[in-house]
């Protein structure tokens, strides 16, 4: 009887298992490209190729974007053939500024709707929102998987960096939109938030009944660090600014904040075999570096259909 319920047990599981839609989501402040970060070392054009490694390594089927600007938006589609995108400068609605792009796998999702709203009183054009200093975008999209038909929803933005009220009102604004666009259907929301767990905004989504924090949700998590690091890797903080937001109707599995590293050659660098390693292996000195100023954010997450 024993082997019997086991056997059905397995069956049920195996069942739901495939049943469960697997979605690898992330979440990227990229940094953008300018002149003192190269003074500094730590130019887009040496970070760029750790970056599209990291995400083909990493296998995302969407993800998620902040500071993109147009050139370095080319540059991420030449070296990730794979994936298609949408999104549109803050600027003016075309390419100037920065965007805030959603990223997809073209060989797995096609693009049902898309489009964009400003983070403001006036969603429709480009403007400051509230006590912002900046314009601000939110992109969204809705997906169809195209081998089991599933759809869903996904919104990326980059809130304020100083205007208080306008990191509330714009968290306001978007779950209004969610309401209002999205219905029942599963809903992803990804960004970089300016604002950690601890904060009103933050807690305006999580409250709202609509999104769980999917850090908050894992099953598993990895954050050894929080997502901003200022490119300063012998720095730690608990404060998680970039957030992946989700339906409550999502499994969220794994939630990992990603720490790592390159490294740059150092001029007239020693090497040396150390310790008791090997006698063919010699270690040289090069710079710890980090891909970007803030780290990458990647979840697992599971929609029962």
């Amino acid at each position: 009887m024993k082997k019997i319920s086991y056997t059905v047990f397995l069956i049920i599981f195996c069942f739901v298992q495939l049943q469960a839609q697997r979605i690898t989501v992330g979440s990227y402040n990229i940094r953008y490209e300018n002149q003192g970060d190269v003074e500094k070392g730590n130019g887009w054009a040496q970070r760029f190729p750790v970056i599209c490694q990291q995400i083909l390594f990493h296998d995302f089927d969407v993800f998620g974007a902040q500071e993109v600007l147009y050139p370095q938006l080319n540059n991420m589609l030449a070296a990730l053939p794979q994936y298609g995108y949408v999104g549109v400068g803050r600027d003016d609605g075309k390419t100037e500024g920065e965007y805030s792009p959603i990223f997809y796998k073209k060989d797995k999702y096609d693009v049902l709707k898309s489009g964009q709203f400003w983070l403001s009183e006036n969603t429709d054009y480009p403007n400051k929102g509230w006590d912002a200093v900046l314009p601000r975008i939110c992109t969204w999209v809705e997906l169809k998987d195209k081998e089991n038909g599933m759809q869903l929803w996904f919104f990326n933005l980059h809130m304020d960096h100083v205007g208080v009220e306008a990191r509330k009102e714009s968290a306001k604004l978007v779950l209004s939109k969610i309401k209002e666009m999205c219905g029942t259907d599963p809903v992803i929301f990804t960004g970089d938030f300016n604002v950690d767990q601890t904060n009103e905004s933050y807690k305006v989504i999580t409250s709202s009944g609509i999104l769980n924090d999917s850090y908050e949700k894992a099953e598993i998590k990895y954050a050894q660090n929080g997502t901003f690091n200022a490119f300063r890797i012998d720095r730690k903080t608990e404060s998680r600014i970039d957030h992946i937001f989700v339906s409550p109707s999502f499994t969220i599995e794994r939630y990992g904040i990603l720490t790592e590293v390159y490294w740059s050659p150092i001029e007239n660098a020693e090497t040396a075999n150390l310790g008791d390693s090997p006698k063919e292996i010699s270690l040289t000195q090069y710079e710890a570096r980090l891909p970007s100023d803030h780290y990458p954010v990647k979840v697992i997450l599971y929609y029962n259909q």
